[in-house]
């Protein structure tokens, strides 16, 4: 299969490359192009940079993927999987892989999520899709994660500590599904940060009412607002991503972007 990896992470990011490396190992033709820089909370937004009317691209060598061909593209997630679906780094893929995001991308806050509108985009431009994160957000998940180690979150010791492989290794199992999707549909799947034989099975989830953080107001001033972004303080609902990815089980989800309702106006 002809398989684009992109991310919202930016093309640094650890996470795209272990993704990757795991399906060109599969035997899968794999390009790699993602955001020349982090590019998160972007959803489906098509924003680029222009250089003399032409979109900033630059190759990149990625460790451990000889052969595999990689670029650093100064445009959002879902900008990049529109542009690979009409032949910019090449054949058009059969597949578009998102991530491995750093962070969950659970609940109905997959709306704002660049990794799953990168999919999402994709899914809607003749392309299977599926994007995957990884749960570095939970606490109890982040203590076994580090082996007790103390990391600051964000850092790069705290990323090589990730257990990225997980997430990957379960994301290329999951190809012969994502081969036979719907049109239009895409497949989040979310992995606890913990050992492959340390998490407890994949589950089919529904999305939470709310995601994993949340935004809030902290500060109003003269010509201002200062936002923040917590954690949500909301009680998890049996059945959920959320909920199921707090007992050690990875989850997936299929969901679409846009679906009419039939609604009667007076």
């Amino acid at each position: 299969m002809r398989v684009l990896v992109t991310n919202d992470d930016g093309i640094g990011a650890p996470g795209i490359r272990f993704l990757a490396r795991a399906l060109a190992r599969a035997g899968h033709d794999v390009v790699v192009a993602a955001p020349s820089q982090e590019a998160s909370g972007m959803s489906a937004a098509m924003t680029a940079v222009e250089e003399d009317g032409r979109i900033v691209v630059t190759s990149h060598t990625l460790d451990e993927l000889d052969g595999v061909e990689a670029y650093g593209v100064a445009g959002s997630p879902a900008f990049i999987a529109l542009i690979a679906t009409r032949g910019a780094f090449g054949p058009a893929p059969d597949l578009v892989y998102s991530g491995i995001n750093r962070g969950a991308n659970a609940g109905v806050a997959v709306l704002h999520s660049g990794t799953v509108g990168a999919a999402f985009t994709a899914a809607e431009n003749g392309s299977r899709a599926l994007a995957v994160s990884l749960d570095v957000l939970t606490a109890s998940v982040t203590s076994a994660a580090s082996g007790g180690a103390e990391v600051r979150p964000g850092t790069a010791t705290a990323d090589e500590l990730r257990h990225w492989a997980s997430a990957a290794a379960i994301a290329a199992d999951l190809l012969p599904a994502v081969e036979d999707l719907p049109e239009a549909t895409v497949l989040n799947l979310n992995v606890p940060d913990l050992p492959r034989d340390r998490i407890k099975g994949v589950r089919r989830a529904r999305l939470a009412s709310f995601g994993q953080v949340q935004m809030a107001v902290a500060e109003i001033g003269h010509g201002y607002v200062r936002t923040a972004i917590e954690e949500s303080g909301a009680r998890l609902e049996e059945g959920t991503d959320l909920a199921l990815l707090a007992d050690g089980y990875a989850t997936w989800t299929a969901v679409q972007a846009v679906t009419e309702v039939d609604v009667d106006l007076p």
